[in-house]
This record gives structure tokens, C-alpha cells and sequence, in this order.
């Protein structure tokens, strides 16, 4: 069970943060259908518990990192919607500079170390950042996020052996929605319950209800809780869903529509406004303010975004070396 309690600040603060990552990633998928938003866009509608139970239980040092459906972590995080819009936009003012586009958010200053677009890429550079903390004797944890694919990876192995060798504080967390890009789970292995790959390594190990998000907080604090103590990782398997394809260009028709929406019928969104509304945390009034505070970020993050400009031709040799003289850099 969780040792940082749940509050009405937590449960508001649910709500005020999924809703930002929902309504800014319905924009950002109306903005691509206008082609004013170019390139490869994963948006992760339906699957926001997952970050939002993550966030009440950890602290501004500790580190994230995930695959290239990334925007609601870096909004999570801190990173603010104008510098994401930008970022999708491809302007100087992204939090990547307009270079990385919706895959490869970043920001160091929020210890947001980024979405990678190589499918498990991020797995082994999450178990480096906490190699890196545990080195400088910080109780910071990395959350390394992946999907139900890149469990495939030989990588994803070789870094749950060294994790738990060196007891390294991370926690692994396998976002299953069920679909690597358009095949099922069901497709793709024998063995479907992804929570027990991490046993083979004696890593505790467990499943989580993705869709609620008191129990994501519950898992990740306990996970959160032994890595700072120095016993090491945990591997989590949030089973989750998404409510759009894999992609913008992915029209989903691999799966039912009635198993979309039964999934609706468990928006974890939704079930947060039942919760508050039933403990009387808030009332409609309160909803009614946070939905048009919502909504003036994200009109505003559309709006810088349009008025930014683009990086300039030199920025293209800029941020590739740490030595600004790099001498191999030729004109």
C-alpha cells in the first residue's frame, strides 16, 4: 500500500492534470489533421492515469523517460504547453528546439530526459540515469517507461539483468494498451501476463490496473519507496488503453468497436470527476473553472506555437557536440 496518502489535492490535482494532457493532445490531433502539425504524432488519449498516478508520489529531481508517445509525460513533468506546442510545431521556442518534433520531447531543466523514437532505445538509458544517481549517492529514482513492444527487445533483458544486479533505483514501467502499433498482445506471445518477464530476474515484479489511478499511485509508491531505500528496481506492466490508433496515420481497424468502448466506460478521467464529486472535494462550478483554465493554456499554446519562428539554417550544427569547437564540424 502507498505511504504518501491520498488527499482532495491529490485527487484535484488528477483531474487538473489529465484533463491539460487530454485536451491538449485533442488539439494537437486536430491541429495534424490541418497539416499544421507535420511528421509522426502518437497520441496517448485514454492511457493519462498511468502518468498522473505516477507524479503524486514522486519529486521534481526524479528523472523520466519513455518511448515517443511522450507529450503528456513531458506535461506532467512540468514542461509547459507552449514550449510542447512549439515543440510540435517544429519552432526555436520547443522544448527541443523545434529539432525533436513529437517523438523527442525533452527538458533537462524538468528532468524530463526525453521520448526516443528507437522502439526500447529508452530502456537501457533509463537504467544509466539511475546508475548515474545512485553513483553520486542521490536518493533520485528514473521512471522508464516502454511499451507492450519493446518487451521484444533484447535490450529490455540484458537491462532488467544489470538492474537488479546493481540494485539500481529504477522503475520499469511496461505501458501494455494492448497493441504494439496494430498487433495484439495475443499475437505475439504465449505468455501474456508481461509483469512476469521481470520475475525471471528476481525483480519484483506485478500488474497494475492502468485506468485507475489510485491504483497506479498505490504501485508506483511502493516502487518508488524501495528504490530510494536502495533495494533496487521494480518492474510494473500498467495495463492500459489507448482511444486512438498508433499513430495519426493508423485507423485502428484491428480491434472492435465495442471493445473501445467498453474501455471508454472506464475513462479515468470520468472515474477521477465520480470520485470527487462523491467525496464532495469539488463541485461543478470547480469543474467548470478547471475546464476553461484548460482550455485558455492550451488556445494559448496554439497561439505561441504560430507566432514562434523557425530555428535558423546554423542551428542544424548546434547541440550535436558538447565542445561548441568541435574541430571536425566543416562549413
Amino acid at each position: 500500500m502507498s505511504s504518501t496518502p491520498i488527499t482532495k489535492e491529490t485527487y484535484l490535482e488528477w483531474y487538473k492534470s489529465m484533463l491539460l494532457m487530454r485536451k491538449f493532445e485533442e488539439k494537437a490531433g486536430q491541429l495534424y489533421g490541418q497539416q499544421k502539425i507535420r511528421g509522426f504524432c502518437h497520441l496517448y488519449i485514454g492511457q493519462e492515469a498511468v502518468v498522473a498516478g505516477t507524479m503524486s508520489v514522486i519529486k521534481p529531481e526524479d528523472s523520466l523517460i519513455t518511448a515517443y508517445r511522450d507529450h503528456a509525460h513531458a506535461l506532467a513533468k512540468g514542461v509547459s504547453a507552449n514550449a510542447c506546442m512549439a515543440e510540435l510545431y517544429g519552432k526555436i521556442t520547443g522544448c527541443s528546439k523545434g529539432k525533436g518534433g513529437s517523438m523527442h520531447f525533452f527538458s533537462k531543466e524538468h528532468k524530463f530526459m526525453g521520448g526516443h523514437g528507437i522502439v526500447g532505445g529508452q530502456i537501457p538509458l533509463g537504467a544509466g540515469i539511475a546508475f548515474a544517481e545512485k553513483y553520486l549517492g542521490t536518493d533520485n529514482v528514473n521512471i522508464c517507461y516502454m511499451g507492450d513492444g519493446a518487451v521484444r527487445q533484447g535490450a529490455f533483458n540484458e537491462t532488467l539483468n544489470m538492474a537488479m544486479l546493481w540494485k539500481l533505483p529504477v522503475i520499469f514501467v511496461c505501458e501494455n494498451n494492448g497493441y504494439a502499433m496494430g498487433t495484439s498482445v495475443q499475437r505475439t506471445t504465449n505468455m501474456q501476463d508481461i509483469y512476469k518477464m521481470g520475475l525471471g530476474f528476481d525483480m519484483p515484479s506485478a500488474p497494475v490496473d492502468g485506468m485507475d489511478v489510485v491504483a497506479v499511485h498505490n504501485a508506483m509508491d511502493e516502487a518508488v519507496q524501495r528504490a530510494r531505500a536502495g533495494e533496487g528496481p521494480t518492474f510494473l506492466e500498467i495495463r492500459t488503453y489507448r482511444y486512438k490508433g498508433h499513430s495519426m496515420s493508423d485507423p485502428a481497424k484491428y480491434r472492435t468497436k465495442e471493445e473501445l468502448e467498453a474501455y471508454k466506460d472506464r475513462d479515468p478521467l470520468l472515474a477521477t470527476k465520480h470520485a470527487i464529486l462523491e467525496n464532495k472535494y469539488a463541485d461543478d462550478a470547480w469543474f467548470a473553472e478547471v475546464e476553461a483554465d484548460v482550455k485558455k493554456v492550451v488556445d494559448e499554446s496554439v497561439k505561441f506555437a504560430e507566432e514562434s519562428p523557425y530555428p535558423t539554417a546554423d542551428e542544424l550544427y548546434k547541440d550535436v557536440y558538447v565542445q561548441q569547437d568541435y574541430p571536425f564540424i566543416l562549413d
